[in-house]
């Protein structure tokens, strides 16, 4: 199973619109979020972990190893999967990829929209991130697309908007 390139079409900062059906992956910024919130602590646990060990059990110390190796593995996992997020504006809908193991390929009408927001945490702006937030009629259709910058989740926002009043069966 190949996954296509990891590609963004962002220059200083300005966000351009894709071409029909071109896939576009998430802002790198999400992958440098995720593995401070993953890494940082498993790290942290086994410096604390080594110290503490190494002062009261000595050779017990090599325990500590073990927050380390996940936090390794951790790292390239999560430069997998933010590596497998991907999406794509095609003429009649939204297509939205992801998954590593299991991949998961959402295909959103824009005339079955009903909502499109885009939410920021301060984490999230922190990172200058935002999230796209899909709401369909169903609830189990309503998706997402994480690790957009801003500009461009308002830009996707306003898009499918204005696509969703003319197929005038959603917004």
């Amino acid at each position: 199973m190949s996954s296509a390139p990891h590609t963004t079409d962002t220059t200083a900062g300005t966000a351009h619109a894709p071409h029909e059906g071109e896939w576009r992956g998430v802002d790198r910024a999400l992958l440098r979020m995720r593995r401070l919130l993953v890494c940082g602590p498993l790290l942290l646990a086994g410096a604390v972990a080594a110290a503490v060990l190494w002062a009261t059990a000595g050779l017990w110390a090599l325990l500590a190893l073990v927050p380390w190796a996940a936090a390794a593995w951790a790292w390239s996992a999560l430069a997998r999967n933010w590596r497998s997020w991907r999406y794509a504006e095609r003429a009649d809908d939204l297509l939205i990829d992801h998954g590593v193991l299991w991949r998961r390929l959402t295909v959103v009408p824009y005339g079955r929209m009903q909502l499109v927001e885009v939410t920021s945490g301060p984490l999230q702006r922190r990172y200058g991130l935002a999230r796209l937030q899909l709401h369909t009629a169903a609830a189990t259709t309503d998706a997402a697309v994480r690790g957009l910058t801003p500009p461009e989740a308002q830009r996707l926002r306003d898009r499918l908007t204005e696509l969703g009043e003319t197929r005038s069966a959603g917004l």
